[in-house]
């Protein structure tokens, strides 16, 4: 069947279960407007019916995450252009279209129509490098374990308030594992009155607990502050005893993930350049990697500090010129990774702390100071990628004629 027009654009609001996909020619009128399952063959019989409209097919979708994953690599692997719409803009540009309601239908006719206003308004998108999709699936995984671990940690020490208060406060259960140990055996304040110190100690040591003395002594003396037995005390120290099992167990996972991700990400060319660097360890390169790929979607530094919030954004009216204010719209993660690194260099001796102490001569507060650093690294770190060198606390030598 011939092409009845020489370009149409396909716009398509993404879903896990199905997708809905939207044509429109040059004029913007609607060609068609379907529901597609995300299904490898009815995404193929989706590019099929674009491929009957038109020879010259631009395609825009407005999620590029794990929902459209198979949409994407069936587009790419067909030689499709695709290009990213963010919701954001789907979802302000749409008040201007006719009717109040929103549907899916009506989301994909707006990401085809701004692909088509814009054609160069947006990213293009393409399938990642396997090392890349795999740093993204490990880094993301390790960012749930974290977050099941401060819930589990939240909900031990609230069940601890209720048998014994001053045995709550007496660790920092999220960074001692020794605590934690301890809480599998002994959690009520008669039990720990009666044992006293040594046996705990015993107990403890023999399970390889740092400082089980330490342990023993502070957890007897929290519980020697208390008599009385609180109601419910009997289930909830059971309670207890099982979300220490799960949090050791937990802590665990974390560690057999954070080797997966070092070792994956060892295998980069890059990674001796990263983690050479103070302050950027395997697993905020990791998280690096993943998110940025290999930067052929930053023309330069300053488009990379742009994308974390680093670069400040102009807010010029009339004859008031050279306002700046924090952008609203950017990678949050992106500007967590460079933050952390920041913070972590500045803590040690050499070029990164004499900055962040410049900056906080100059008036800036710890925060600032620190973002201003994290956005001097990114120049650093875009150099040191770009000439393929380790980083150095001395200046390159240049070399004269």
């Amino acid at each position: 069947m011939s092409a009845s027009h020489e370009r149409i654009w396909v716009g398509i609001d993404a879903g896990k279960g199905h997708h809905w996909a939207v044509a429109i020619d040059p004029d913007g009128e609607i060609l068609f407007s379907t529901k597609v399952i995300n299904d490898e063959s009815q995404i193929l019989t989706l590019i099929e019916t674009a491929r009957g409209k038109a020879g010259d097919i631009r395609w825009a979708v407005d999620i590029a995450g794990r929902a459209s994953t198979l949409l994407l690599a069936l587009l790419i692997a067909h030689g499709r252009h695709v290009v990213y719409v963010p919701g954001r803009t789907v979802n302000r540009m749409s008040g201007a279209y006719q009717g109040e309601s929103k549907t899916e239908a009506k989301d994909a006719r707006v990401i085809a129509d701004q692909a088509r206003m814009r054609p160069k308004g947006f990213a293009s998108l393409d399938t990642p490098p396997d090392l890349v999709s795999t740093l993204r699936v490990l880094t993301n995984h390790r960012a749930d374990l974290i977050a099941d671990r401060v819930r589990l940690i939240n909900r031990l020490r609230d069940l601890l308030v209720g048998i014994c208060p001053a045995l709550e406060r007496a660790f920092d259960y999220s960074a001692a594992k020794g605590p934690v140990v301890m809480l599998t055996e002994y959690r009520t304040p008669a039990a720990l009155r009666r044992i006293g110190v040594k046996r705990p100690t015993t107990w403890l040591e023999r399970r390889k607990v740092r400082g089980a003395t330490d342990v023993a002594a502070k957890a007897v003396e929290a519980a020697r502050a208390q008599q009385i037995a609180l109601p419910g005390e009997k289930r909830a120290a059971k309670l207890v005893c099982d979300l220490a099992h799960q949090l050791l167990a937990l802590d665990e996972r974390i560690k057999d993930n954070d080797r997966e991700i070092r070792e994956t990400f060892r295998t980069d060319e890059r990674a001796e350049i990263i983690e050479s660097m103070p302050g950027m360890g395997p697993i905020l390169g990791a998280e690096f990697i993943a998110i940025v790929g290999d930067l052929s979607g930053y023309r330069d530094a300053g488009r990379l500090a742009s994308h974390a919030g680093l670069a400040p954004v102009a807010r010029d009216s009339g004859r008031r010129t050279g306002n700046h204010h924090r952008p609203k719209r950017y990678h949050r993660r992106l500007r967590h990774i460079f933050y952390m690194a920041a913070q972590t260099a500045m803590m040690r001796p050499g070029p990164s702390r004499d900055y962040y102490l410049k900056k906080r001569g100059e008036g800036l507060l710890h925060t600032q100071a620190l973002l201003a650093l994290a956005r001097r690294r990114i120049d650093v770190l875009w150099a040191m990628l770009r000439d393929k060198r380790l980083f150095t606390s001395a200046p390159p030598v240049t070399q004269t004629a």
